[in-house]
C-alpha cells in the first residue's frame, strides 16, 4: 500500500527523479532560452495547446528545471500545480492582474510587505481597481467590509512586519460565501508551519527570495494553486514576461530540499531570542507568534505547527536607539529582506515599508520604535550575545 511520504521526504524528493537522458541525479539546469521540435505540426500543436511539451523559455511550463521546482513546492503546498516567476512581487502581480478588472473590489491585510502595499494602492487603483486595507486578524471586520464587488481578499499571515495572525480558514469561509477569490502569501510561514490550501485558500504564493532559497542568494517567486487557476494566468505570464531563470529555480529546488531541517533550526532559534527580548529591561514590547502574549497566540497554535523565525519589537527609546542598537551589531547583518540562514535585522519604518505613508503605519503598528529580526541558523547563544552586547550600548 502507498503511503503518502512525509514533510521532510517530500522536500528532498517529490518532483525529482535521475534524468531520463544521463541518469543525472540532481535535477539538471537547463539553461536554455527555446526547444527544438521535431517537426512543424509538434510546434503548431504546442503553440494552439494541443500538445503539451516545452516552448520557450518564457512561456509555461518555461523548462524541466522550472517543472520540477513547482511539482516539489506544489507537493509541500498540497495544491495541484505552480508557476514561477522573477520575484515575489511579480507573482503577486501576475496573480491580481490576471483575477481583477476595472470596477471589482480587492480586500487586504492592511500590514503587508512595502512592495505589496504599493502595488495594491498604487498601481491597481490606476485600473479602476478598488482597494480596501482592513485589519483582517478580526474576521468579523472582514465580513464588515465585503463588498458586493468584492472579488479577491489577500491574506499576509503572519503579517510584515507587525506579525500580526490572521484566521485563514475563517476567512476563507468568509470569501467562499461572496464567491471572492482567498490568496494567501505563505512567505512568513512556508508550508512547513502553515498550509493556507488546506485551511481554505484558493491560491498561495510565496517570495522564493527568502525561505524558499534560503541563502540569500536569488530572486523568485512561485504561485501554487489549482490547474485551472494557475492556467487562467498564462496570457499575464506569456505577455508580462516576469520569469524565473533556470539557475534560479535550481536554487530553490536546492533550498527545498533543505527546507523542513533549516525551518526548525530557524523556529527553535527565534523562540529563545523573543524570550531573551522579552525580558531584557531595554525592550518595550516583543511580537513573536510563538510566545503566549502574543495578541493571537491560540489562532496561531491552531493554524500554524510551528511559529518561524520572524520577530518584531519595540526598544525603549524609539527610533534614535533602534538606530544605535542596529550600528552595534557585529554577528548579526543590517540587511533588509529575511529568510537567510545567518540573521538580519532592520527598520521598516526607514526601509521596507518607507513607501508606506506614515499615518498608515502609526494606524497599522508599524511604528518607528520597530525593529524587524530574521534569526538565522547560527548558535543561538552568539545570536543572543551580540543582541545582548548592541543593547548594552544604549
Amino acid at each position: 500500500m502507498k503511503t503518502e511520504k512525509k514533510f521532510g521526504t517530500q522536500c528532498v524528493h517529490a518532483g525529482e527523479a535521475p534524468d531520463a537522458s544521463y541518469g543525472a541525479h540532481t535535477t539538471p539546469i537547463y539553461q536554455t532560452s527555446t526547444f527544438v521540435f521535431d517537426n512543424a505540426q509538434q510546434g503548431a500543436a504546442r503553440f494552439n495547446g494541443e500538445e503539451e511539451g516545452y516552448i520557450y523559455a518564457r512561456v509555461g511550463p518555461n523548462t524541466p528545471t522550472h517543472a520540477a521546482f513547482v511539482d516539489k513546492i506544489s507537493s509541500l503546498e498540497g495544491g495541484e500545480t505552480g508557476q514561477t516567476f522573477s520575484s515575489g512581487m511579480a507573482a503577486i502581480t501576475a496573480v491580481a492582474l490576471s483575477q481583477l478588472e476595472h470596477g471589482d473590489h480587492l480586500l487586504s491585510t492592511n500590514v503587508v510587505y512595502g512592495g505589496t502595499y504599493g502595488l495594491f494602492s498604487s498601481i491597481l487603483t490606476k485600473f479602476g481597481i478598488e482597494v480596501s486595507f482592513v485589519d483582517t486578524s478580526d474576521h468579523e471586520n472582514v465580513k464588515r467590509n465585503i463588498k458586493k464587488n468584492t472579488k479577491m481578499i489577500f491574506l499576509e499571515t503572519p503579517a510584515n512586519p507587525t506579525m500580526i495572525v490572521s484566521d485563514i480558514e475563517e476567512i476563507c469561509n468568509i470569501g467562499r460565501d461572496v464567491g471572492a477569490l482567498c490568496v494567501v502569501d505563505n512567505t512568513f510561514a512556508t508550508p512547513r508551519f502553515q498550509r493556507p490550501l488546506q485551511l481554505g485558500a484558493d491560491v498561495v504564493v510565496h517570495s522564493c527570495t527568502k525561505y524558499i532559497g534560503g541563502h540569500a542568494d536569488l530572486l523568485g517567486g512561485v504561485v501554487v494553486g489549482k490547474k485551472e487557476f494557475i492556467e487562467s494566468m498564462s496570457s499575464i505570464v506569456n505577455f508580462t514576461g516576469g520569469t524565473m531563470g533556470p539557475l534560479e529555480a535550481w536554487l530553490c529546488i536546492r533550498g527545498l530540499k533543505t527546507l523542513h531541517l533549516r525551518m526548525e533550526r530557524h523556529a527553535s532559534n527565534a523562540m529563545k531570542v523573543a524570550e531573551f527580548l522579552e525580558a531584557h529591561s531595554k525592550i518595550g514590547w516583543v511580537r513573536y507568534p510563538g510566545l503566549p502574549g502574543h495578541p493571537q497566540y491560540d489562532l496561531a497554535k491552531k493554524q500554524m505547527s510551528g511559529f518561524s523565525g520572524m520577530i518584531s519589537f519595540g526598544i525603549k527609546g524609539g527610533i534614535e536607539a533602534g538606530q544605535k542598537l542596529m550600528n552595534s551589531v557585529e554577528l548579526c547583518s543590517l540587511a533588509v529582506s529575511l529568510g537567510a540562514v545567518d540573521t538580519l535585522i532592520q527598520h521598516p519604518a526607514s526601509m521596507t515599508h518607507a513607501n508606506v505613508p506614515g499615518k498608515v503605519r502609526a494606524e497599522t503598528g508599524i511604528t518607528d520604535d520597530l525593529v524587524r529580526i530574521s534569526v538565522g541558523i547560527e548558535e543561538v547563544e552568539d545570536i543572543i550575545a551580540d543582541l545582548d552586547q548592541a543593547l548594552a550600548h544604549l
